[in-house]
C-alpha cells in the first residue's frame, strides 16, 4: 500500500508538471481584433486552466459556508472510467449530459459539486498488463510473481492513468479536480474494507460453494456484465483460446443411459457432452406416463462405476420437450445445480481451472475439454450408448475479456444474499423515494432483475484488486490436499484482529494458538463491489462526519447508460441502503447507447470506435488506421478494423471542437433506446459554433462597437413595451426560449433545450432580428429606435451566451469575454458563474402572432423570387393586398422590414377593394393578405405556368377545406368534440375559405394577362 501511495503521489506530481491543462495561468490574452474565423482549438484553449486556477468548479461551501448555507446542494458523482482506458463516445456523452446538468445548476444558484473517481478495473486492467508482459518479456504474471506483477500494474496506472482526466478536461468536465478518487486509493482501500467486514457481520456475506462463470483464460470468476450472450446458429465453428482448430458448436449430442437391472434405457440429449463425466442423477417429469416404471430406480454411469438415481423433477423437466429426459451435472449448469440441491445430490466438479478435464474425468484427465468432448462421443459409439446428433440453435457465453467460452463451474467463493437488500431497493421505486428516468421501461427492468435477485459472487481469482479481507485458519500448516471447510474462514479488518478472532471462535488452547496459522484469501474482489460504494466513499464514507457526507450525500443524481442499470445502479441502491440506510441519490438518467450510423454496437474490432479527442481534433482515416497497430489488437482483428473505419469513415472525421461534440450529443439524447450517431451531424454543429462566433462578431464590434457600454444588463418589461416592433418580438423570443430551455433542463430533455436554444439563436436572431437590426444601425446616434436595438442586441447576445453556456462552455466563455461591457455588468470572473437566464416578462403573444404574418409575407415573396431564379441582387417592387386594417397597420409598421429581409424593391400597400396589379406573380399568404411582385423585365414570366401553379396551391386549400368540413358534419360531432377543438375546426374553415377566394382572385388576374 506504501508502495501505491508513492505512485499516486509521483503520478499527481507528474501530470501537475506535463499537462497544459492544469497549469497555473492568467485570464486569456482577448486583445486585438477577434478572428474572422471560428477556430475551435483556439477558441478552447486556455480556459479550462482559467476556471481550475479561479476554483471555479469548487463547491460554494468551500469558500463560503454562511452563503451556501441558504444554498441548495447538487451533487453527481462521475461514473469512474476504468483507469487504463481511454474515453470513447458514450462515456463523452456521459459527461456531456452531466456537465450540463452541473453547470445548469451551479448558474441557477445551487451549490454544486461534480465529483471525479477512477476505477482500477480488475480484471481489464490486469488483461492489458498481462499482454504487456507477454509480449515485451515473454512471462506471464506466474513468472514473476504476485507482488513485482502488482507493482507493474501501479506503474501502468502510473504512467497511463491520466490520460482520462485530460480527456474530460478536453470536453470541458467541470469536477472538482481536488476531490479526485481512486478505487484504490488509501481512502477508498478502507471504506471497501469496512464495508465488507459489515456485511459480513450482517449476515450479507459468506463463504458457499455455489456456481460461477469461469473464464478458463482468465482463471478466474467473471460478473455477469462481463459476459456475453450470443446466438450460435447450427454447425459453426468458433475459434477458442487455447486451441490450434476451431470448436463446433451448434450441435445436440443424443446418447444413451442404460437402467440399471432391465434391458431398458433412457436417451438423453447435450450440447456438452463432457459434462457426462459430472452427472450425478437423469431426471423425469413425475406425471410422464412413458416412464412411471422408472420411478425410484438407477441409472449406471457410462464412465464411473457407479449407479446415479432417476429422479422426479417438474421444475427441470418439460415432457413435451425432446424425450423428456433430462441428465443433471450439478456442479455445471445453473438449473441442473438447483435440481441438485432440490434432490441432495453429490456435485462433481470435472474442470481444473485451465479447462482441462481434472482426477474425475478418469481416463480423460489432463485433456483439454473440446478434445475431451469428441473423445466422449466416440468412446460413447464404441459401448453402443451413441444415439447421434442433431443440427441445433443455441447461445454461449463469452468472456468479454479473454474471447473465451465461459464454463458454469461449482467453487467455494464469497457470496453476498441480496435478497432481503433487493427487496428494499425494489420498494424505493415503488413508493417514489427513487424516481427512474425514463420510467419506461426501466421500472419493469428493474423489477424484473431484482425480484429473482440470486447470491453475488464477489471473490476474482486475480492479483488487481481489493484482497478479500478473510484469513483461513489451522492449527499448524494446511494441507494443501484437504479439501476447504468454509467454517474455518475469518473475516476481519486486520490480520491482528483475525487472529483474535480465531482463538475465540475455535476456542483454541494458548498451545493451540500458537501453532495457529492465518493464510489471507489470495482472491481479490469483484470491481464491482468497489464501484457499489462509489457515491458513498467519494463523499467520505464511512467517516460520516466528513464535511462532504454531511453537506452533499445523499447525491440528486446518477446518471449512466441503461446497459448497467442493475449491474452498477442497483448494486449502489441496495449497498447504500444496507450501509447507511439511505439512498445514494434520488434520481436515476438512463441514457441511451451510443452506436455507429449503421446502429452497430461500438467495438475496436469493428473499427467504429470513436476516441472523442479525434472528434475535438479532427482526424484523417490514415492516422485512425495508425491508432489501430498501437491498441491490443491482433492482426485479424486489425484488419476487420482496418476494413470498417474505411465504411464508417472514408473521408476521416472533421474538426469539431468540444463544443460541437457537446452539443452535439446532448441533441442525440432524444433517440429512445440506441443512438446511431452520424459524425457527419456533429460537424453540423460545429458549424452552429461558426454562425455564433459571426453574429456575435458582427454584432458587438461592427453595430455595437468596442467601446459600448450597454445602459443596464437588464431591461424593465415596462419600457421594453416602448421599443419598435422587431426589438419587441426578440425580446419575446428570448423569454420563451430561457422559460422553454430551463422547463426542458429541469425535466431532462436535453434534446428540447439544445433545439430552443439552437432556433432562438439561428432562426430568430441571427436569420431575422440580426438582418432587421442592420438598415436601423445607419441611423444618427442617439435614435430612439437605434439605441433601442442596440440594447436589444446586446440583452439577446449576452443572455443568449448565458443559455447556451451549460452546453457549449468554451465558445460561449470566450465570446462572453468579448462582449463589451458584460463582465462589467455581471461583476463576476466567469459567465459560468452568471446567473442563468429565465422568464423576463417579455412575451407577448399579439407580438408573436403578429411577426408570424410578417414572417409569412417575406416568405411569399422569396418564394416567388426562388421559384422564378431571381438573385439576390434583384428587388422587384412589390404590392401587398391587406383585406382587414389589423393587417394594414402592420404591414405599414413593417414595411422596411419585410423588404429587407424578403429581397423586394418598394413595397405599395392595398386595401380591400383596391385594384391589384395586372402582370405581376402572385402568392397568397394567408386569407388576408396576398403578395404581388413586379416581375416584368427582370424575367420573362408564363401567365399560364402561373395559372396553373395557383390552381394546383387552391385544389390543396381545397382539400383540406373538405377535410375540416367532414369532421364537423360527423354523427353527434357537437356533443362528442371538445370545445376547443371545435374552436379551431371553425377557425381553419374561416381561414381556408378566405385563402380560395384569394386563390381565384389570384387566377382571375393572371389569365388576363396578354402574352
Amino acid at each position: 500500500l506504501k508502495f501505491a501511495v508513492k505512485l499516486l503521489q509521483k503520478s499527481y506530481v507528474r501530470r501537475l508538471s506535463k499537462t497544459p491543462s492544469i497549469v497555473p495561468m492568467d485570464l486569456k490574452d482577448l486583445s486585438g481584433d477577434m478572428p474572422e474565423k471560428y477556430d475551435p482549438i483556439a477558441v478552447e484553449k486556455g480556459w479550462y486552466q482559467f476556471w481550475e486556477r479561479e476554483k471555479l468548479f469548487a463547491p460554494l461551501s468551500d469558500s463560503d459556508a454562511e452563503k451556501a448555507k441558504d444554498k441548495q446542494s447538487y451533487t453527481i458523482v462521475l461514473p469512474p472510467p476504468n483507469v487504463t482506458g481511454s474515453l470513447h463516445l458514450g462515456h463523452a456523452l456521459t459527461s456531456a449530459v452531466q456537465d450540463c446538468l452541473i453547470r445548469w445548476h451551479r448558474m441557477v444558484g445551487h451549490n454544486t459539486l461534480y465529483v471525479p473517481g477512477l476505477d482500477h478495473a480488475g480484471i481489464a486492467t490486469q488483461v492489458v498488463v498481462e499482454k504487456k508482459l507477454k509480449v515485451e518479456k515473454n512471462q506471464t504474471r506466474h513468472d514473476v510473481g504476485r507482488e513485482e506483477f502488482t507493482k507493474l500494474v501501479w506503474q501502468w496506472k502510473e504512467e497511463y492513468g491520466g490520460r482520462i482526466c485530460d480527456q474530460l478536461r478536453r470536453t470541458a468536465c467541470s469536477t472538482d479536480w481536488d476531490r479526485l478518487s481512486f478505487s484504490m486509493d488509501e481512502k477508498r482501500s478502507a471504506a471497501v474494507l469496512e464495508a465488507f467486514n459489515r456485511m459480513h457481520e450482517n449476515g450479507r456475506i459468506s463463504r458457499d460453494r455455489r456456481l460461477v462463470n469461469w473464464s478458463c483464460t482468465l482463471r478466474s470468476a467473471i460478473s455477469d456484465i462481463e459476459v456475453d450472450k450470443i446466438d450460435i446458429d447450427p454447425f459453426t465453428r468458433r475459434a477458442v483460446p487455447g486451441y490450434e482448430k476451431t470448436v463446433e458448436f451448434g450441435f445436440l449430442y443424443h446418447f444413451a443411459y442404460k437402467v440399471a437391472g432391465t434391458d431398458d434405457e433412457l436417451v438423453v440429449a447435450t450440447t456438452r457432452p463432457e459434462t457426462i463425466l459430472g452427472d450425478t442423477a437423469v431426471c423425469i417429469h413425475p406425471e410422464d406416463p412413458r416412464y412411471k416404471k422408472f420411478h425410484g430406480m438407477k441409472v449406471k454411469c457410462p464412465f464411473r462405476d457407479e449407479e446415479i438415481p432417476i429422479c422426479c423433477d417438474p421444475i427441470l423437466v418439460n415432457m413435451e420437450f425432446g424425450t423428456g429426459v433430462v441428465k443433471v451435472t450439478p456442479a455445471h449448469d445453473p438449473n441442473d445445480f438447483e435440481a441438485g440441491q432440490r434432490h441432495k445430490l453429490p456435485m462433481i466438479n470435472i474442470l481444473t481451472p485451465d479447462g482441462c478435464i481434472n482426477e474425475n474425468g478418469g481416463e480423460f484427465k489432463g485433456q483439454k475439454r473440446y478434445i475431451c468432448r469428441a473423445e466422449i462421443m466416440a468412446k460413447l459409439k464404441e459401448m453402443g450408448l451413441e444415439r447421434g446428433k442433431e443440427k441445433h440453435a443455441m447461445a454461449l457465453g463469452i468472456c468479454s475479456r479473454s474471447g473465451d467460452i465461459i464454463e458454469p463451474i461449482l467453487k467455494p467463493q464469497w457470496f453476498m444474499d441480496m435478497t432481503e437488500m433487493a427487496k428494499r431497493a425494489v420498494d424505493a421505486v415503488a413508493n417514489g423515494d427513487l424516481k427512474l428516468i425514463p420510467e419506461d421501461p426501466h421500472r419493469a427492468t428493474w423489477n424484473h432483475w431484482l425480484d429473482g435477485i440470486r447470491p453475488w459472487c464477489i471473490s476474482r481469482q486475480l492479483w488487481w484488486g481489493h484482497r478479500i479481507p478473510a484469513w483461513y485458519c489451522t492449527v499448524g500448516p494446511r494441507d494443501p490436499d484437504e479439501e476447504e471447510d468454509t467454517s474455518k474462514w475469518v473475516v476481519a479488518r486486520s490480520e491482528a484482529i483475525a487472529r483474535e478472532k480465531a482463538i475465540e471462535k475455535f476456542g483454541l488452547s494458548k498451545e493451540d494458538a500458537e501453532k495457529l496459522v492465518l493464510s489471507q484469501d489470495e482472491d481479490v474482489l469483484d470491481t464491482w463491489f468497489a464501484a457499489q460504494l462509489h457515491p458513498m466513499y467519494t463523499l467520505g464514507w464511512p467517516d460520516e462526519d466528513h464535511p462532504d457526507w454531511k453537506q452533499f450525500f445523499p447525491t440528486q443524481l446518477l446518471e449512466t447508460g441503461h446497459d448497467i442499470l442493475f449491474f452498477w445502479v442497483a448494486r449502489m441502491v441496495m449497498a447504500s441502503l444496507e450501509l447507511t440506510g439511505k439512498l445514494p441519490f434520488t434520481h436515476v438518467y438512463l441514457h441511451a447507447m451510443v452506436r455507429d450510423k449503421d446502429g452497430e454496437k461500438m467495438s475496436k474490432s469493428k473499427g467504429n470506435v470513436i476516441d472523442p479527442i479525434d472528434v475535438l481534433e479532427g482526424i484523417t482515416l490514415q492516422q485512425m488506421h495508425d491508432k489501430l497497430h498501437n491498441g491490443n489488437l491482433d492482426q485479424k482483428e486489425i484488419e476487420k478494423a482496418t476494413k470498417g473505419q474505411k465504411k464508417q469513415f472514408p473521408k476521416g472525421i472533421g474538426e469539431c471542437g468540444s463544443d460541437g461534440l457537446r452539443f452535439g450529443l446532448l441533441s442525440f439524447t432524444a433517440c429512445g433506446r440506441s443512438i446511431n450517431l452520424a459524425v457527419e451531424r456533429v460537424v453540423a454543429y460545429r458549424n452552429f459554433c461558426n454562425k455564433l462566433w459571426q453574429a456575435s462578431r458582427y454584432a458587438c464590434f461592427f453595430s455595437l462597437g468596442t467601446n459600448y457600454v450597454p445602459p443596464s444588463a437588464t431591461l424593465d418589461p415596462a419600457k421594453a413595451k416602448e421599443f419598435p416592433f422587431a426589438c419587441r418580438w426578440m425580446l419575446s423570443r428570448l423569454d420563451y426560449a430561457a422559460c422553454k430551455t430551463n422547463s426542458c433542463m429541469e425535466k431532462y430533455d436535453f434534446a428540447g433545450a439544445t433545439t430552443t436554444v439552437y432556433s432562438m439563436w439561428l432562426y430568430d436572431f441571427c436569420d431575422v432580428f440580426l438582418e432587421i437590426s442592420k438598415p436601423v444601425m445607419k441611423l444618427a446616434d442617439g435614435e430612439p429606435a437605434k439605441e433601442a436595438t442596440k440594447h436589444v442586441l446586446w440583452l439577446c447576445i449576452e443572455n443568449g451566451l448565458r443559455l447556451l453556456h451549460p452546453m457549449m462552455p468554451f465558445v460561449t466563455e470566450e465570446l462572453w469575454h468579448r462582449i463589451p461591457g458584460a463582465k462589467e455588468m455581471h461583476t463576476t470572473k466567469s459567465i459560468m458563474v452568471t446567473e442563468y437566464p429565465n422568464k423576463f416578462g417579455y412575451q407577448d403573444d399579439q407580438i408573436e402572432e403578429e411577426m408570424k404574418a410578417v414572417q409569412a409575407t417575406i416568405k411569399g415573396i422569396r418564394s416567388i423570387k426562388a421559384s422564378m431564379q431571381m438573385k439576390n441582387k434583384d428587388l422587384p417592387p412589390a404590392q401587398i393586398l391587406c383585406k382587414n386594417d389589423s393587417m394594414l397597420k402592420l404591414m405599414e409598421l413593417e414595411k422596411s422590414d419585410i423588404q429587407t429581409l424578403g429581397g423586394s424593391g418598394e413595397i405599395k400597400l392595398l386595401a380591400a377593394g383596391d385594384e391589384t396589379p395586372k402582370g405581376f406573380a402572385t402568392s397568397v399568404v394567408t386569407q388576408f393578405i396576398t403578395v404581388f411582385l413586379d416581375v416584368r423585365g427582370l424575367i420573362n414570366i408564363d401567365p399560364k405556368k402561373e395559372v396553373e401553379k395557383l390552381t394546383k396551391e387552391k385544389a390543396k386549400a381545397q382539400k383540406s377545406l373538405e377535410g375540416y368540413i367532414k369532421k364537423t358534419q360527423a354523427p353527434n360531432y357537437a356533443e362528442k368534440v371538445p370545445k376547443n377543438v371545435q374552436e379551431v375546426n371553425s377557425e381553419k374553415i374561416v381561414e381556408l375559405t378566405g385563402q380560395i377566394e384569394a386563390f381565384n382572385a389570384a387566377i382571375e388576374t393572371m389569365a388576363a394577362i396578354e402574352v
